[in-house]
């Protein structure tokens, strides 16, 4: 799928339709193409230099984001949506490795941040008045006029291939310095095609966008899908303001909602029933979703959530459980609860032996593999990395997982969350998990994240199982006994002197843990 050209396509299609909408803008497929063209034409002309190729954004989705996305490639420039969450020197490491020279941005948006950038800024505000009346004349008479052929090969972008690099997503950072990974046309591309298929959008589907386009789900799914396909896109710079995305929600009908659990937990308990009413597609990644929230999430707006699974080096989606309401026969068929599905159209998954790389049998538990159109070009800059996670054609995710009969896929651990102790494998997440149990109940909720296992690196054992903790509700020894009731093989319980308070658990933006922040915390403070 050439994604400009496809672009360009839509916009016309809709014309007068409603395409992008925020609480305090909206616009037209005709009043996109128009605003996107005349934009392209200042930036090239007033800007841009021919040989820069990667430039910056620092911008939350909203409508003007979204058109300032779609102007950048029909420039012959590779947008890079960076992390305003990171600190300036992780922001400075992304800009420096995608040879960036300026960013894109707003003043509301660096006022709320207290960051350093190492490039020049241009600010969106003072830029508009680079625009002329010849801008908008050419950009009106090109998007309402020309013919679309003739419209793509003067944009430069009718010979666009597959192979063609479309962006750069930096990692979040999790389990170290982000990398940047290089995404193609076809890369992109072919998750959207993928995503068709399932979901099957239409021009009444409004797709909810809170992700943010640094995120490849944001980039690719809530921004890219919405370019490219008929669904209308609304959109809100903040995932956790619950009630202002409730009400774009009611406002605009929207039926698709892509979420986080951690930003699913809070639409249920701020969100009125109603502003989820036509609702009929509620899709979860990033983190596991928990049981308890999708009963809660289900009695209140009458739609239960559905799990799906991606990284950024694949484009990101790669597996999903069929929505019911979307389903092509039997609506139970492509669902099944505690997996993340099966992989998407033109995707394969595998699970191969996490030393030796041997494929294994169906329901058996290993190191989970995809390939595809959707894997990565590579990671920027440093072919070593990318070599290292990759297998010939295939991805190798660092997830572990257990594939069944019926091609589901159940995600059981990630291999950082794991250590060697002993020569034998110890799972955190299941650590993690009766410990919580223990104190909290079955997977509460209410103190998801209160707990969290990792580890250190131990002189005699090799590592060293730690647990970090907000509040326990009963002493470690109380803990460590009962896990050893529990049945819990005792390689996998922690010694009572390897606990430790901490005032909150690192999160990142998205509400995944911070893996290596984790790490760092309890280095600190059990040095090896």
């Amino acid at each position: 799928m050439n994604l400009p050209l496809a672009f360009l396509k839509m916009c016309r299609h809709v014309g007068s339709r409603s395409k992008l909408a925020d609480l305090s803008s909206e616009l037209t497929g005709r009043g996109l193409l128009i605003k996107t063209l005349v934009l392209r034409r200042a930036l090239l002309r007033a800007l841009f230099t021919e040989d820069e190729r990667c430039v910056g954004l620092l911008l939350p989705p909203s409508v003007p984001s979204a058109v300032v996305n779609a102007a950048i490639p029909l420039c012959r420039k590779v947008p890079v949506n960076l992390n305003y969450t990171l600190s300036s020197d992780v922001l400075n490491h992304c800009i420096a490795e995608a040879g960036i020279r300026r960013v894109l941005t707003s003043r509301r948006v660096t006022e709320k941040l207290d960051l350093n950038i190492d490039a020049e800024i241009v600010y969106l505000e003072d830029f508009k008045d680079q625009i002329t009346a010849t801008d908008k004349i050419v950009g009106m008479l090109q998007a309402v006029l020309m013919p679309i052929g003739l419209l793509a090969r003067q944009l430069g972008i009718a010979d666009l291939s597959d192979e063609d690099l479309f962006t750069i997503i930096f990692t979040s950072g999790s389990t170290g310095e982000p990398k940047g990974v290089m995404l193609t046309v076809g890369n992109i591309g072919s998750n959207i095609a993928a995503v068709d298929k399932i979901v099957h959008l239409g021009e009444q589907d409004v797709l909810l966008g809170i992700l943010p386009f640094f995120h490849v789900f944001g980039y690719t799914i809530t921004l890219w899908t919405v370019l490219t396909l008929p669904p209308k896109g609304i959109y809100h710079f903040s995932p956790l303001e619950a009630r202002e995305v409730g009400k774009l929600c009611a406002r605009h009908r929207a039926t698709i909602v892509l979420s986080t659990p951690t930003f699913l937990r809070g639409y249920w308990r701020r969100c009125n029933a109603m502003d989820f009413e036509h609702v009929d597609v509620l899709v979860t990644g990033a983190e596991r979703l928990p049981v308890e929230l999708a009963d809660a999430v289900e009695e209140k707006f009458g739609i239960r959530p559905i799990e799906g699974y991606g990284t950024t080096e694949l484009s990101p989606l790669s597996a999903v459980n069929i929505p019911p309401s979307r389903a092509r026969g039997n609506p139970g068929e492509g669902v099944r609860e505690g997996t993340i599905g099966r992989p998407i159209p033109g995707v394969d998954a595998k699970i191969v032996h996490r030393e030796h790389f041997e494929d294994l049998q169906p329901g058996s538990e290993g190191m989970l593999l995809f390939r595809g159109p959707n894997v990565m070009k590579g990671y920027l800059n440093d072919p070593g990395k990318t070599f290292e996670v990759m297998r010939g054609e295939w991805y190798v995710t660092g997830d572990i997982a257990k594939i069944d009969a019926d091609g589901f896929i159940r995600i059981t651990g990630r291999e950082s969350r794991f250590s060697k102790i002993g020569g034998e494998m110890v799972p955190h997440l299941k650590i993690e998990d009766a410990i919580t149990e223990l104190l909290f109940g079955d997977h509460d909720e209410e103190h998801e994240k209160e707990v969290v296992v990792t580890a250190v690196p131990d002189v005699r054992k090799g590592e060293r199982i730690v647990v970090l903790y907000t509040q326990l509700t009963q002493s470690p020894e109380d803990v460590c006994r009962k896990l050893a009731e529990s049945g819990l093989p005792s390689l996998w319980i922690p010694s009572i002197d390897s606990f430790h308070q901490v005032d909150h658990i690192p999160v990142l933006g998205t509400g995944k843990l911070d893996l290596k922040g984790l790490k760092d915390l309890a280095i600190a403070q059990f040095p090896a």
